[in-house]
């Protein structure tokens, strides 16, 4: 029976996630499968993968084929490299025991470099986002700048809508303050006019009173 390591399609419409298989070569591609080797993921970045490697390498010595996409996953994974290298410990090229050193070599440079490329994209997105910030802060500040001359326009055309009102009513309590005056300075006349008459009326009153006392 002819088997061939590849994707099975699942996830949701727009972000598709896949499960790596072995199947039947003739079996549908999200049909049945012999066994589920690991997963991909690639809504993430860097995409996220995870591969039962000793069943893959297992597989791969039966005869099984890898599809294109599968070959290139299970190669960025170490199943090719541990499948070579097995390969090797059969021909007496060296012991399993310096296979797997070789493995483990492999795998922790293979860590390093994909740990290396986080860093990166992290760096990346951080500097993207403070580039944005300040793009955004320099957009804020044109529009800021461009708005003013309105502002300034819209506060002069205040000014000159109020000042005709302004007038008005500085006219007004200059008026009333004419009136004011007026009142006062009639009132002070009138006062000074009936002084006299009031005086005299006093004296009038006073007189009798000093002749009484004289008698």
């Amino acid at each position: 029976m002819p088997v061939k390591i590849r994707l099975q399609r699942h996830g949701k419409k727009g972000k598709p996630f896949y499960w790596i298989v072995a199947a039947d070569s003739r079996a549908k591609r999200d049909g049945k499968f012999l066994e589920k080797l690991g997963t991909y993921n690639p809504n993430t970045n860097p995409a996220t993968i995870n591969v039962n490697v000793d069943s893959s390498v297992q597989w791969l010595s039966n005869g099984a084929q890898p599809t294109d996409t599968a070959r290139a996953i299970l190669s960025y994974k170490g199943v090719l490299m541990k499948h070579h290298l097995l390969g090797g410990v059969r021909k007496g090229a060296f012991t399993e025991e310096q296979a797997e050193e070789k493995f483990q070599a492999w795998v922790a440079e293979k860590e390093k470099s994909v740990a290396a490329k986080v860093d990166g994209l992290d760096k990346a997105q951080a500097d993207a986002k403070a580039k944005a910030l300040e793009a955004e802060k320099e957009f804020s500040e044109k529009r800021a700048a461009a708005a003013l001359p309105e502002v300034e326009e819209a506060a002069e055309e205040v000014v000159e809508e109020s000042a005709p009102v302004v007038e008005e009513v500085a006219a007004e309590a200059t008026e009333v303050a004419e009136e004011v005056k007026e009142e006062v300075a009639e009132a002070v006349e009138e006062v000074k006019e009936e002084a006299p008459a009031k005086v005299e009326a006093k004296a009038e009153e006073a007189a009798p009173e000093a002749s009484s006392e004289e008698e």
